[in-house]
């Protein structure tokens, strides 16, 4: 299971790229004007108790994930940490977070072989 944890979690970042996104070219498609409103994406993301629910419990989930991305790919010198943020703005945090986990298993699977060549 620890060799292929890597590869699931890119997996799942494959997947947090293309499900936002599919919704946001939905949005746009159905937007009056060209392209993405942001304005009217906010105000339909907050309009209801469950989205505003929803709203809140991933801007504090991923505020605290991505302090933790900074730090822990800093502590753990993780090379190119700095990607899942950029994913996490940039694309979706549901892609960021779990890049991050990619880059860190296979971090610290490399750790692990080159203390223990025998594995």
């Amino acid at each position: 299971m620890r060799k292929t944890l890597p590869w699931i979690y890119l997996l799942i970042a494959i997947a947090g790229a293309i499900s936002p996104w599919q919704a946001n070219l939905d949005f746009i498609a159905e937007s009056t004007s060209s392209g993405f409103e942001l304005q009217r994406f906010i105000s339909e993301a907050t309009s209801t108790a469950a989205g505003r629910s929803l709203s809140a419990d991933l801007l504090v989930g991923a505020t605290a994930v991505s302090i933790w991305i900074c730090v822990e790919g800093t502590q753990q010198k993780i090379r190119g940490w700095w990607v899942a943020i950029l994913l996490s703005v940039a694309v979706a945090f549901a892609c960021g977070a779990p890049f991050f986990l990619f880059l860190r298993e296979r971090a610290l699977q490399a750790r692990a072989q080159a203390s223990d060549p025998a594995s």
